[in-house]
C-alpha cells in the first residue's frame, strides 16, 4: 500500500507501538473536509497532510489579507488577494505530493453541503460564524458524520467532537447562537495570533483519533483552553437533559430546565421562601465593572471551588452572553448531583 519513500517520510509515526502500520494505512484510506482555511484550518491543513492522511477537502471562498498573516501561517505577503484554499492547496502538495487536496473555492451553503459532505468520512469545522456551524452541525446529524469542531476567542479556545459514538451535536450544547452583537469576532477584538495554531493542532489530533481509533477521543465532552492563564477544563456534555446525574449513593434527575430568562430570575429573587444564589462566572475585571449583583467565581476556577456554592438555594449561572454560563450548569449539575441553571443570553 505504501511506496518506500512513504514509509521513509512516514516512519517516526509508524514506529510508535501505539500506531503502527495500520494506522497509517487507515489515515491513507481517509477522506476528510476542512471547513474554513483561517487561522484553525492552516494548522490543521499542514499537520493532517503531513500525517498522511489520504484525500483532504478545503472549502473556503475568502482571499488571503495581509491582517490574516499573524495567525493563518500557510500564507505570505506574496498570497496576499488570492484565494485561500488555492494557496493552501498548492502549499500542501509541496508539503505532501501523496496527499489528494481538493480545493473549493465557495461558500458552505445549505445547496452544496450535501453534496459536498457526502464525499467524506469525517467534517472538521473551523469556520468563525454561527450560521455555519449549525448547518454544519444539521448536516452532519443527517448524514451521520462524524463532526470535529474548535472555536477559539481572543486568549481561548474550546474544541469537541460531535456525532461520534452517540455523542450529541453542537446544537444540542448550544441550541441557540447569541444576537449578533453579543459575540464580536476577531476584527473587531482581536486575537492572540498562536492560539489558533494550538486549537487546530489539538483538532488535527481528534481528527486522527478518530481515524485509527486510537485513544481517548473528545466525543461527549467539552475541552476549554485558556492560553492567557494556562488553564485547561473538561467538561462532560449530557446527552440529553434528561441524563441522570449521580451523586455519592443518591441519585437526581435533573429539571428539564437548563436555562431561564431574566423575567424569570427577577420572580425567583422575589420569592423569599425558595431564595436564589447568583453565580457570575466571569472574569474578575469584567465582574467588578459591571455586574447584576451575587458572588463571583470565575469558570475556569468553578471545578475547584464549587464547595463554595450552597446547597440549600437554587443556583443561577451567568455570563456576558449565556454560553459559559450554560457550560458552568453541566459542570455544577454533573458534580453535584444538584439542579443549577443559566441566565439566558447573558448580561
Amino acid at each position: 500500500m505504501f511506496t518506500k519513500v512513504e514509509l521513509q517520510r512516514y516512519n517516526r509515526q509508524i514506529l510508535l507501538p501505539e500506531f503502527g502500520i495500520s494506522a497509517q494505512e487507515e489515515l491513507k484510506k481517509a477522506k476528510v473536509l476542512i471547513i474554513g482555511a483561517g487561522g484553525l484550518g492552516c494548522p490543521m491543513l499542514q499537520y493532517l497532510a503531513v500525517a498522511g492522511v489520504g484525500k483532504i477537502g478545503l472549502i473556503d471562498d475568502d482571499v488571503v489579507d495581509i491582517s490574516n498573516l499573524h495567525r493563518q501561517i500557510l500564507y505570505s505577503e506574496n498570497d496576499i488577494g488570492r484565494k485561500k484554499v488555492e494557496v493552501a492547496a498548492e502549499k500542501l502538495a509541496i508539503l505532501n505530493p501523496y496527499v489528494e487536496i481538493t480545493p473549493y473555492p465557495a461558500r458552505l451553503t445549505t445547496e452544496n453541503a450535501n453534496s459536498i459532505f457526502l464525499q467524506y468520512d469525517i467534517i472538521v469545522d473551523g469556520s468563525d460564524n454561527f450560521p455555519t456551524r449549525y448547518l454544519v452541525d444539521a448536516v452532519c446529524a443527517t448524514l451521520k458524520k462524524p463532526l470535529v469542531f474548535g472555536s477559539i476567542f481572543k486568549f481561548e479556545g474550546q474544541l469537541s467532537v460531535f456525532h461520534y459514538q452517540g455523542a450529541s451535536g453542537y446544537s444540542n450544547l448550544f441550541p441557540e447562537p447569541p444576537a449578533e452583537d453579543e459575540v464580536p469576532n476577531c476584527s473587531d477584538i482581536g486575537v492572540i495570533g498562536v492560539l489558533p495554531g494550538i486549537i487546530g493542532s489539538y483538532m488535527a489530533v481528534e481528527v486522527i483519533k478518530v481515524i485509527t481509533g486510537k485513544g481517548e477521543v473528545l466525543a461527549g465532552k467539552l475541552k476549554t483552553v485558556d492560553i492567557l492563564n494556562n488553564r485547561t477544563l473538561l467538561y462532560d456534555i449530557p446527552k440529553t437533559v434528561e441524563t441522570v446525574v449521580q451523586q455519592v449513593g443518591a441519585e437526581v434527575k435533573p429539571d428539564e430546565l437548563i436555562e431561564i430568562d431574566r423575567a424569570t430570575f427577577d420572580a425567583w429573587k422575589l420569592d423569599v421562601s425558595n431564595p436564589v444564589c447568583l453565580v457570575d462566572v466571569r472574569m474578575e475585571h469584567e465582574f467588578e465593572a459591571l455586574n447584576i449583583g451575587g458572588i463571583n467565581i470565575p469558570w475556569y476556577e468553578l471545578q475547584e471551588r464549587l464547595d463554595e456554592l450552597p446547597k440549600d438555594r437554587k443556583i443561577v449561572f451567568c455570563c456576558q452572553t449565556g454560553q459559559k454560563s450554560k457550560m458552568a450548569v453541566f459542570l455544577h449539575r454533573s458534580a453535584s448531583g444538584i439542579n443549577s441553571y443559566s441566565l439566558k443570553g447573558g448580561l
